[in-house]
């Protein structure tokens, strides 16, 4: 029979690639994205108790009521935006199916999806699958700042969604009011919607404060934003998360989710929903992050890697110039081989493949693990 693939350029991914490496060598694994501690305790416990309550059979599509209410109370405190617990939130198998299925309600073939690169690596095949093109606005190293005047000349009368990740994976970048108030103006008077990943919101470092479409009414009128509690609550095999947006494309999300999942596992929603009720179950994760940003900053100080600014996600990015000129998909194979750390080239995340002499590394780690994980870095 013969097949003709609709993403005959996909592969094995870059992290499925990179474990595989650091598992054959027994090396410390900072390439993939989760944490290597657990969630907590007392959450564990409240779904453990809505499991043998019973809480096992469907839940309504959109989410279970008593959590949607707990996400809407959370957007009003942090982002003062009123959300409609019923018509404009619903709980998503993760974040990526969240993701998938805005795009695949809203694009259709011939329309074109502005992307800024580097990545995540699931928007662009998500966007090529539906017969749509991906039109990629490139970020450079050492800054990755955005010029808006470049950025508004790929602005076509096609351009049906601009995908946004905020703070960014894999860079550690967050927007800043300036470039959401701009955004807000390119995109006003068009039919242009917004897709906006902010599954590391509270993921935000040295006193700067996420910001979300939530916080501009005019952007939150023509955009769906993505949260993860997998990230949030360190329980990232779960996949749990949540779309939010205006009623009137929550409705068109809903139709393709409801044919997609259809609902998300009932008693960890009970569970998270219960968990929610005190504020403080997330309210101190950016100083959590921080300080092992911080520690790991400093275990790595005496390292010829060079650290690049890192304002959000559990991400730090590495400038490695300075020891090799050899691409960065080599230089991450021969530091997993010969000195037992295993870390993602930043040009997997460009479509390009683009070469900025960069890698990532997570520090979604305990401080036993950083540590030894500098101490061999600062040996190259």
């Amino acid at each position: 029979m013969q097949i003709q693939s609709k993403l005959p350029e996909v592969g094995t991914t870059i992290f499925s690639i990179m474990s595989a490496l650091a598992n054959e060598h027994s090396a410390i694994n900072l390439s993939q994205g989760f944490p290597n501690f657990d969630c907590p305790e007392e959450l564990k416990a409240l779904v453990e108790e809505n499991l043998n309550d019973g809480k096992n059979q469907y839940v309504p599509m959109a989410g279970v009521p008593a959590l949607r209410e707990r996400l809407a109370e959370k957007i009003q405190r942090g982002y003062d935006q009123r959300i409609n617990p019923q018509t404009e939130i619903t709980i998503t198998a993760g974040a990526t199916q969240a993701l998938f299925t805005a795009i695949a309600a809203f694009v259709r073939p011939g329309d074109e999806v502005i992307l800024i690169e580097p990545a995540y690596d699931s928007y662009r095949p998500s966007v090529e699958v539906m017969g749509a093109k991906p039109v990629i606005y490139e970020l450079a190293a050492p800054d990755y700042q955005i010029d808006w005047e470049a950025f508004a000349k790929l602005i076509s009368s096609r351009t049906r969604m601009i995908i946004l990740n905020t703070p960014q994976n894999p860079i550690g970048k967050t927007l800043k009011a300036d470039d959401m108030l701009t955004l807000q103006k390119l995109t006003k008077d068009t039919d242009i919607l917004i897709l906006s990943d902010e599954v590391y919101e509270h993921l935000v470092y040295d006193g700067e404060i996420h910001q979300s479409v939530l916080r501009y009414p005019d952007l939150f009128e023509r955009s769906l934003s993505v949260y993860s509690f997998g990230k949030t609550f360190h329980s990232t095999g779960w996949k749990v998360g949540y779309c939010v947006g205006p009623d009137y494309l929550m409705k068109e999300f809903r139709k393709v989710h409801q044919f997609n999942v259809f609902s998300v596992n009932s008693f960890v929603q009970y569970g998270i929903a219960a968990f929610l009720k005190d504020p403080n179950t997330y309210a101190n994760l950016g100083a959590f992050y921080q300080q092992k940003r911080d520690f790991f900053q400093q275990a790595m100080a005496g390292s010829r890697l060079r650290a690049l600014p890192s304002e959000g996600t559990y991400f730090q990015l590495y400038d490695y110039s300075a020891i090799s000129d050899e691409s960065d998909l080599e230089f991450v194979k021969r530091l997993t081989i010969e000195y037992g750390v295993a870390a993602i080239p930043v040009s997997a995340f460009y479509s390009s493949g683009r070469q900025d002499g960069v890698i990532r590394l997570c520090f979604a780690k305990t401080e036993d693990v950083l540590s030894a994980a500098a101490e061999r870095l600062t040996k190259i």
